[in-house]
């Protein structure tokens, strides 16, 4: 039993050293020094990746921290599917891991034949999931955007990603041609009543998975930062309780959506609590920590992916 218990803390060891050389970019050095090894330990560990065939392009051997913390993650918030990915320690915030994470979730859904919608919202994390895709042919899917593609300039999002994914997957795809966060309420019924918006919406509606970003609200939110709401905007979202957003529906600790205030004014498609529907969430890093628990605790997402620090401090708050 010792002996099985050490084989596999070697080959977590070794799958940890990978992920930190393959896909965080680190070099030996450096994982000696975060794992508390020598260089030549180090290197050894790499190779042992390698040679046990743990490493292609994405990590393959689970670390048994990170599945614990799925399944007690799964466990808690009676989740459909959770992939939580290690923590580089020297850069707790890097996005690399659960971006490639979530290119293999999707991945997953576009190499299924049977034709599916899939919803998607925008910003820097799924973006970056989008690049880590191959190319793909995939005519059999229709992608859509639950969530405005416009920046209040009229410009395009900088992080659009719907346009992006049909590009590399050959999809048919519905953008949303609007501002995520208009300026008046009472335009929002007329907006909606053209009919391509109409269309999207409604296809929005029956996306068999969709894939969302979770944000923080402060000053430093992409909704504020990206200019869609204004710092006094997001100081009166926090004084009504707000902790978090999703394609810009800002909801409180309870994953309730905050009456009035700039959600009177949203115009992505409407969130379902408790859907049956495939919905998952990806975000990590300390300022997204109650966020994504106020998510999870109103099931407006019933899938997750994250990373190993921010997991255990969710897990710590719920």
């Amino acid at each position: 039993m010792a002996r099985a218990t050490g084989e596999t803390a070697r080959l977590d060891d070794a799958a940890r050293a990978g992920w930190l050389y393959y896909v965080a970019g680190n070099t030996q050095d450096e994982i000696a020094r975060k794992l508390g090894v020598s260089r030549q330990s180090a290197q050894r560990l790499v190779s042992l990746a390698v040679s046990e065939k743990l490493v292609k392009f994405r990590l393959d051997h689970p670390i048994a921290r990170c599945m614990d913390l799925a399944a007690a993650l799964t466990e808690r918030f009676d989740l459909q599917f959770c992939d939580v990915v290690p923590t580089d320690p020297a850069a707790p915030e890097l996005a690399t891991g659960v971006a490639a994470a979530g290119a293999a979730e999707m991945e997953r859904w576009l190499r299924d034949p049977e034709p599916r919608v899939i919803g998607l919202g925008t910003g820097r994390m799924l973006r970056a999931c989008v690049e880590q895709l191959p190319r793909m042919d995939c005519p059999q899917h229709h992608l859509v955007s639950l969530v405005g593609n416009m920046s209040p300039d009229g410009s395009a999002t900088a992080y659009n990603v719907v346009v992006r994914l049909a590009e590399k997957v050959g999809a048919p795809h519905n953008p949303m041609p609007l501002i995520a966060v208009v300026r008046c309420a009472d335009d929002l019924k007329l907006m909606h009543a053209q009919e391509p918006v109409e269309n999207t919406l409604a296809l929005a509606a029956r996306a068999d998975v969709t894939f969302v970003g979770i944000g923080h609200i402060d000053a430093t939110s992409p909704l504020a930062v990206d200019g869609f709401i204004s710092p006094s905007e997001s100081a009166e979202l926090i004084e009504k309780g707000a902790v978090g957003e999703m394609v810009a529906w800002a909801f409180d600790a309870e994953g309730r959506q905050i009456e009035g205030l700039t959600n009177a004014r949203v115009s992505s498609a409407p969130l379902e609590p408790g859907t049956a529907r495939r919905v998952c969430g990806l975000a990590l890093g300390h300022a997204k920590q109650r966020a994504i628990l106020g998510a999870l605790r109103g099931k407006l997402i019933n899938a997750l992916i994250t990373d190993e620090a921010t997991a255990e401090a969710v897990l710590a708050l719920a």
